[in-house]
């Protein structure tokens, strides 16, 4: 276990924007998407990517492990998969007449869950405990996962054939769902052009920070100061998905732990120790919006959870960010 470096609140900008330009050499185009995952990560959460095939998913998730300096362990989920496959089991020994515990691959840094919803759920279930608790229970046996622990999982759109729905427990334990989309006529010649010198298949980047330095980074975003007046706001967007007219079933308060631990993240990128209500506006909709149950008339309209998330968003008042706070006080050039 590496132990956590100390690492100023200032200092998470800088590294974060780092490791951000270094995935950005494989993963083209995608900055916004991108800051989302790192945030969530720094957060200390975990990271669902739906998006249709071939747009960057998998490649993603390996480029933030080899940039972060995290062990890395990819699982494919298929509809045979058996949650032994996910937290071990308990195999025989012949040289010693016992049993002995063979981990599986959700002992990791950072676990890639390939195409989660192709998998039943009872499969899926087996991520619920390692990914809340941090710890996986195996015939009555716990064993504690190693900090950093993070899963990134990547997802097809439910309209997509050979999918299962997440159920709505697993997609509480996600902080956030961030989606990619196709990229620019630009964008996706760039892709070709870096593959073309590169010369090879895989790209592999050197490690910016390691997980002691990660782990530094998730301590200090404890010093980033919600004021009360932004922590209310935060309750109040939660609060407002529930009573919202299209929904059936709202964000849970673990949806409001998520915009807090994120905003706390978006505003150190941007060398602040305080949240501002822009900060959690910013993540309301990754968020907020795979939280929510929507009636079912909703589904024949085809209306989408984000834009619930978006009227929520203009409908509720956001506390006055014009004046800094009195305890942003500090260094003239960090803000």
């Amino acid at each position: 276990m590496t132990d956590a470096e100390q690492v100023s609140t200032f200092d998470v900008g800088r590294l974060a924007q780092a490791v951000l330009d270094q995935v950005g050499t494989v993963v083209v185009g995608k900055r916004d998407a991108l800051e989302l995952v790192l945030a969530g990560i720094l957060a200390g959460g975990h990271v669902l990517l739906e998006d249709l095939p071939g747009l960057g998913k998998t490649l993603t998730a390996r480029s933030f492990a080899q940039a972060l300096g995290l062990d890395f362990r990819r699982l494919q989920f298929t509809p045979d998969l058996l949650p032994a496959d996910v937290t071990g089991s308990f195999l025989y020994d012949q040289r010693t007449a016992d049993f002995s515990f063979r981990a599986g691959p959700v002992f990791t840094n950072l676990l890639l869950a390939d195409e989660i919803n192709r998998t039943p759920p009872k499969t899926q279930a087996a991520l619920l405990e390692a990914m809340q608790e941090k710890q996986v229970s195996v015939e009555g046996v716990t064993y504690r996962l190693d900090p950093p622990f993070h899963v990134i999982a990547t997802a097809n759109p439910i309209e997509y054939e050979g999918t299962y729905p997440l159920p709505e427990a697993q997609l509480d334990r996600f902080l956030l769902r961030v989606s990619f989309g196709y990229p620019g006529a630009e964008e996706e010649w760039d892709v070709l052009r870096r593959r073309m010198a590169r010369r090879q298949e895989e790209a592999e980047l050197k490690p910016v920070v390691n997980a002691g330095v990660l782990r530094g980074m998730q301590a200090a975003l404890e010093n980033v100061v919600v004021e009360d007046s932004i922590g209310r706001y935060i309750v109040a967007l939660t609060a407002a998905t529930r009573e919202h007219a299209s929904v059936l079933v709202g964000a849970s308060p673990r949806g409001s732990l998520a915009l807090l631990l994120l905003a706390r993240a978006i505003a150190a990128f941007a060398n602040r120790d305080y949240v501002i209500p822009e900060d959690v506006k910013a993540v309301a909709v990754p968020v907020l919006a795979h939280r929510i149950t929507l009636r079912p008339e909703m589904w024949l309209r085809r209306v989408d959870p984000s834009f619930v998330v978006n009227e929520v968003l203009e409908t509720t008042p956001a506390p006055a960010s014009g004046a800094l706070p009195s305890y942003a006080a500090g260094p003239a050039g960090a803000r």
